[in-house]
């Protein structure tokens, strides 16, 4: 019982701290300053730390399950991807915010209809000819499906590829080696379903703390948001070619 609650825990702890590594906030930041509202950067980082939680099960699985092996070149080449990634996502953030490219405002995307005080899960009645029948569905409360509107697919499937991306980094390893301390299995199934928690929770208050200078509708604020933009796109650019240049150079990838 006590190894249990220390490997929850532990993995708690450190997936909490793991969503605060610069690459990780750095490249979140791009994606963040093309919101307008605070439930969207929420959701940046609740997208984002389920494309790395998927990416650390699956590699945790293989180790506890298959005794896979990562060799030290190719835990850099993965590091590397990483670099590449904050670079491509400096370089369209920078093109976008010059270009004056804006979030679509969630009043542009498609209106649901109204459902007053109905529960999330229900039905409407509908008729072909003589025949009713009625179509169940769900729908989200509208805090909600306003936040999901204003996200769009594009960027939850952008900020989930990220963290499947970071999740191969050998920062994630963080959450790996503790698999090499716990010989039940069970335990660290559950260890790094933990530590998947705790990332997606810290990314989810990270990134909706950054989305707040771009929700705020104050005039003031406004004018300084392209400036915000420009600055979140060259600093994605820059830490990842500094990034690729030290795992290139300085570890070794191309030695």
């Amino acid at each position: 019982m006590g190894s249990a609650l220390s490997a929850v825990v532990l993995g708690l702890l450190l997936g909490v701290q793991h969503a605060t590594d610069a690459d990780h906030v750095v490249a979140v930041a791009t994606i963040v300053s093309r919101t307008r509202r605070f439930g969207a950067g929420a959701l940046v980082g609740a997208f984002w730390g389920l494309g790395h939680t998927l990416t650390i099960a699956a590699v945790g699985v293989a180790i506890i399950l298959f005794r896979v092996t990562v060799t030290p070149t190719a835990g850099l080449a993965m590091e590397f991807a990483v670099a590449i990634m904050l670079v491509i996502l400096g370089v369209a953030r920078l093109t976008l915010a010059l270009r004056g490219a804006r979030a679509v405002a969630p009043e542009h995307l498609a209106q649901p209809h109204r459902h007053d005080a109905a529960p999330a899960f229900h039905s409407h009645a509908h008729a072909h000819g003589d025949i009713v029948h009625r179509h169940p569905h769900v729908h989200p409360p509208t805090g909600l499906a306003a936040a999901l509107n204003s996200v769009g697919i594009g960027q939850a499937v952008r900020s989930t590829m990220i963290g499947v991306v970071h999740g191969l980094a050998g920062s994630a390893a963080v959450a790996l080696l503790a698999l090499s301390t716990l010989t039940d299995p069970y335990l660290a199934v559950g260890y790094l379903l933990v530590f998947g928690v705790g990332t997606i929770a810290g990314m989810t208050v990270i990134t909706a703390l950054m989305a707040l200078p771009f929700a705020v509708r104050a005039d003031w604020l406004a004018r300084c948001q392209r400036g915000l933009a420009l600055g979140t796109g060259a600093l994605s650019l820059a830490f990842g070619l500094y990034l690729g240049l030290h795992i290139g150079f300085v570890e070794g990838l191309f030695r």
